[in-house]
């Protein structure tokens, strides 16, 4: 459980950190996007972080063969939900602003390295 919880806190300081320059850069200069849109992808794109790395982690505890299905469930269950959230940006909601598209994927691509770097560090010690 002590891995779980320190994960968390680095995934809220994250989240924090990525506002707070969020709010920094909508405030100081005009680029077209709102911090509200910043929030709440940020938001989003946190509980499917955390969401992936819940799953992952508890499929650490079990045996070998439920590590590795837990492993390709979490991995499969972020991407999925990923993709239905940029069907959703960018189809149904009509984000498609060059700043709302460098936006998005920034934020994909910062919470998809930390699950990948939390995913490597765990298997680092304990292999599947």
């Amino acid at each position: 459980m002590k891995p779980l919880f320190n994960y968390i806190q680095l995934l809220v300081m994250l989240e924090c950190l990525i506002l707070a320059a969020g709010y920094f850069i909508v405030s100081k200069s005009d680029i077209g996007i709102n911090f509200g849109e910043t929030a709440l992808l940020s938001a989003i794109f946190m509980l499917v972080a955390l969401l992936s790395i819940i799953i992952f982690l508890r499929g650490q505890k079990r045996d070998a063969a439920s590590q590795t299905m837990h492993s390709l469930v979490s991995v499969t269950l972020k991407f999925l939900l990923e993709l239905v959230l940029a069907f959703l940006w960018f189809f149904v909601a009509k984000k498609t602003k060059l700043s709302s598209v460098v936006l998005f994927f920034v934020l994909y691509l910062t919470f998809t390295l930390f699950s990948i770097l939390i995913m490597v560090k765990t298997l680092k010690s304990k292999s599947l």
